[in-house]
């Protein structure tokens, strides 16, 4: 079950960790390494509620998005709690599964349309929501090792935080589409050449480097900085707010789809998924 109300953060349950640092920086970290940062619903709050702190935070000029361990984030979570939304019926459960959706889609509004500008530090695998995460991101330096890709369609499910969308817009409808119907990987290098990535980096120099240009863009004047960023996406972003809940939909029936079963259990079973449309 969602927890959509409650505003505190379980130690226990922490799954991303905020510090603001003194000279403008919040440094927001994906804090489940054992999980290699598999994302969950709760996952999904956190980023709300911690967003909601660092934008009325005067102090903060720019937010660094990092990872501990040796992954960005490698998609969802399956064995966090409340994974799976339920219904009294299909129709029941798949309108659950739209308003949930809906939901984290809010909660990731809130920290795409930060004032301030964010800088993820990508390193290993970002792959499914982790890889949507760091496209949330305004600009994204990426480790030599960094690998991205999309593979929900091989598990019977639609990309649904609008990662897809959001390659679209950085690199054309084209490769959103080769990249999310075919859930192929690429590395840094490769992402570097679709405008997905903005610097690539030596590993042992990726902190250094994206808490470099955190700092430098915390050095300039914050109302002009902000705005920049407003104008920029104004511009960028004009149809998302319609496409992702078109996502939503998608997912909703994906998610609650025979083929979604059969792509986790497959997945579970180390065979090829037999895909029947149902």
């Amino acid at each position: 079950m969602i927890d959509t109300i409650g505003t505190e953060i379980d130690e226990e349950e922490r799954r991303l960790r905020l510090e603001v640092t003194g000279d403008g920086l919040a440094v927001l970290t994906l804090c489940r390494p054992a999980t290699l940062n598999g994302w969950s619903w709760e996952s999904s709050r956190q980023l709300g509620l911690l967003a909601d702190r660092i934008r009325f935070d005067p102090e903060v000029r720019t937010v660094l998005l990092r990872a501990e361990g040796r992954a960005f984030c490698a998609g969802i979570d399956v064995t966090a709690p409340g994974g799976a939304i339920t219904g009294d019926s299909a129709a029941a459960r798949t309108r659950n599964y739209y308003e949930g959706i809906r939901w984290v889609h809010e909660r990731f509004s809130v920290f795409a349309r930060l004032p301030q500008p964010v800088i993820a530090a990508v390193q290993g695998h970002c792959l499914g929501f982790g890889f949507e995460l760091a496209l949330m991101a305004d600009i994204r330096v990426a480790a030599e090792d960094a690998v991205f890709a999309l593979p929900e369609v091989g598990l019977g499910v639609a990309v649904d935080a609008g990662g897809d969308l959001r390659i679209a817009r950085e690199a054309g409808a084209g490769w959103a589409k080769l990249l999310a119907l075919t859930g192929r990987r690429i590395d840094a290098a490769a992402a570097a050449r679709l405008n997905l990535v903005q610097l690539v980096v030596p590993g042992a120099e990726l902190e250094t480097t994206a808490r470099a240009l955190a700092a430098q863009i915390a050095a300039n004047a914050p109302l002009a900085v902000q705005g920049v960023k407003r104008a920029v996406d104004a511009f960028a972003d004009a149809q998302l707010a319609a496409a992702l809940d078109r996502t939503a939909l998608t997912a909703a029936l994906t998610l609650t789809s025979e083929d979604a079963r059969e792509g986790y259990g497959a997945r579970a079973a180390r065979r090829p998924p037999r895909f029947e449309g149902r």
